[in-house]
């Protein structure tokens, strides 16, 4: 099984690969497009150099790789933003693809902390909603996964075909050799975890300045929350 977790950043999708990372039956992948998106796009991201350096940067060779399956099974994390025009994407035609979704007044008020100025761009909603039209798969909403991890990884590993195994509900604390490089700026929360954290708060409240990226974010989420597991 090769399982393509399909997220928007500051989305609990870390926590999620350690998760799966947990298990001894599967390998992961931590956004294996991202440098080949940071190098094709030339956005400037934190740590834009290092990642380059540090990770493959070609579309193609990465999509080889994702073809290759694990041991026995494979889980990636990736990112619809970064899958540009003309990025190879039949490889995961044949792939689990699971969609996690967050309200995006939660994503973005935590990507803000981390990167000034987000875009809806930066966010992916928009990108997610059009790659769940072009391949579909299984949405699940990170909310529901907080309030009750047991209860939503059995649903989830029932759905496609995967016994549930309970090491998916800890991990050991501090980084894991799967991270990307990119790790030490955003993953400091989820390196003091060891399990999901409970369940979420209200909504955080956003400065006027973000609000119409709330707005413009909103409809995409509501799209997919639709359709979401329950």
């Amino acid at each position: 099984m090769r399982i393509a977790m399909w997220s928007g950043p500051r989305n609990l999708s870390t926590a999620m690969m350690y998760s799966f990372g947990a298990r001894c039956d599967f390998a992961v992948m931590d956004e294996p497009f991202y440098a080949p998106y940071l190098l094709q796009t030339g956005i400037n991201h934190p740590m834009r150099q290092d990642i380059l350096d540090a990770h493959e940067n070609d579309p193609n060779k990465v999509a080889q790789t994702c073809c290759e399956g694990g041991t026995p099974h494979l889980y990636m994390k990736h990112m619809p933003h970064h899958m540009i025009d003309g990025f190879p994407m039949d490889w995961a035609e044949a792939c689990v693809n699971i969609h996690l979704i967050r309200h995006p007044a939660r994503v973005i008020a935590s990507y803000a902390a981390k990167r000034e100025a987000p875009t809806l761009d930066d966010i992916g909603y928009v990108q997610q909603t059009q790659l769940f039209d072009r391949i579909g798969g299984l949405v699940i909403d990170s909310t529901d996964i907080r309030a009750d991890p047991d209860a939503i990884l059995r649903k989830l590993c029932a759905a496609i075909d995967l016994p549930f195994d309970p090491s998916m509900l800890h991990w050991p604390a501090g980084p894991r050799a799967e991270d990307g490089i990119w790790a030490s700026h955003w993953y400091g929360a989820v390196h003091q975890s060891s399990g999901f954290a409970g369940a979420e708060g209200p909504l955080p409240e956003l400065p006027a300045d973000l609000q119409p990226l709330l707005d413009q974010a909103l409809p995409h989420y509501q799209r997919l929350w639709d359709r979401r597991m329950q």
